[in-house]
């Protein structure tokens, strides 16, 4: 019954993610953005890369401050976040609809997320990690917002994307009318969308409290079941927490806007890494006074197949000539099953 339990409150919280992300958080980020008139590549890769990844933030900071040894978790939901978002998300934006990406921003996330990628595995390499460490994950994320302001003046490229203003997002139909009752209670929750601040506080804290119930229904699935923490984190909670992200591309891509599709990914997996993970570890060690440990040398192979990932996805996108399409699409998704598939059998039996 417990575990019934458990998987319902899992489900309720993914669901109740994706609404109050993409209905409430990134629109009240998008009306702050406005207002501090800030470029729209600037804005995505500081208050739109926040909204899309605030789960996996929150995630991260919530397994280390429970009490009990849970830092697994939090690694484990971002370097599994990783891999869904670069595998199936640009997949799956790929097979909606074919595109022509510049190849200048594309460089540029490429680039700062390989060398995010390659810190992560330096950093849980001895399993500890120390403030020194944090504190220089969150300075190179610094260095990353200045170079994508700089960006522009450099290369001088204009946006590729062709948008298409005939779509229409889906209407809501089949399964996802069991949440209608959701829906009507978070319209009555939340404030009117004019008050952009307080529907960001509002955002923040209903965040915060769906990812509470996730890590503890994480937990209690994994002492029930008897499946370690971390692989719990890199399937379930990394696909589930990686809903907003995916809804959001594949609407994009739909509209014609695939490099947005690919540069939300890519964007996104740069702020997990380097402040989703940077921050709370800083957090903690400096009050704690002492290393954290993190319990983290089985995602060293999952670290290993991220950075394979992105040196594969950029080796094609360059032998396609910076173009996505459905073949593309398809076979990063296989990719991303056989490594699930992968996980779960060596639960039971271990290589």
């Amino acid at each position: 019954m417990s575990l019934i339990l458990y998987c319902l409150a899992l489900i309720t919280s993914f669901y109740l993610l994706a609404e109050v992300s993409d209905r409430y958080f990134v629109v009240s980020l998008d009306k702050i953005a406005e207002r501090l008139k800030m470029s729209h590549e600037m804005a995505g890769a500081t208050l739109m890369a926040i909204g899309s990844s605030a789960p996996e933030l929150f995630v991260a900071i919530i397994s280390l401050i429970r009490s009990g040894d849970h830092a697994a978790i939090g690694v484990g939901t971002i370097v599994g976040s990783a891999l869904f978002n670069i595998l199936v998300i640009i997949g799956a934006s790929a097979i909606v609809r074919n595109a022509k990406l510049m190849w200048q921003p594309v460089v540029r996330d490429f680039v700062f997320y390989a060398l995010s990628v390659a810190a992560l595995f330096v950093v849980l390499g001895d399993g500890l990690v120390t403030w020194v460490e944090s504190l220089l994950l969150i300075i190179f994320y610094g260095g990353y917002l200045l170079t994508v302001m700089n960006w522009k003046r450099l290369f001088n490229f204009e946006d590729g994307d062709l948008i298409d203003e005939g779509y229409e997002n889906p209407t809501l139909k089949g399964w996802k009318r069991i949440f209608i009752p959701l829906r009507y209670a978070l319209r009555k929750m939340f404030p009117h969308p004019k008050h952009y601040i307080l529907t960001f506080i509002f955002s923040i804290v209903a965040i915060a409290f769906l990812c509470w119930v996730l890590v503890e229904s994480a937990i209690g699935i994994s002492m029930i079941m008897k499946i370690p923490e971390v692989v719990i984190a890199l399937t379930v909670l990394a696909i589930g927490t990686s809903i907003p992200d995916m809804v959001s591309s594949v609407i994009v891509a739909r509209q014609g806007r695939g490099g947005m599709a690919v540069s939300n990914a890519v964007g996104s997996n740069i702020f997990d890494i380097l402040i989703g993970l940077g921050f709370p570890w800083l957090i903690i060690s400096i009050v704690k006074n002492e290393p954290i440990l993190t319990n983290a040398a089985s995602l060293n192979e999952s670290v290993i197949l991220l950075f394979a990932s992105v040196a594969l996805i950029f080796l094609t996108f360059v032998i396609y000539k910076w173009r996505v399409n459905k073949k593309l699409g398809y076979i990063l998704i296989f990719i991303y099953v056989a490594y699930l598939a992968r996980e779960i059998i060596g639960l039971y039996y271990p290589i």
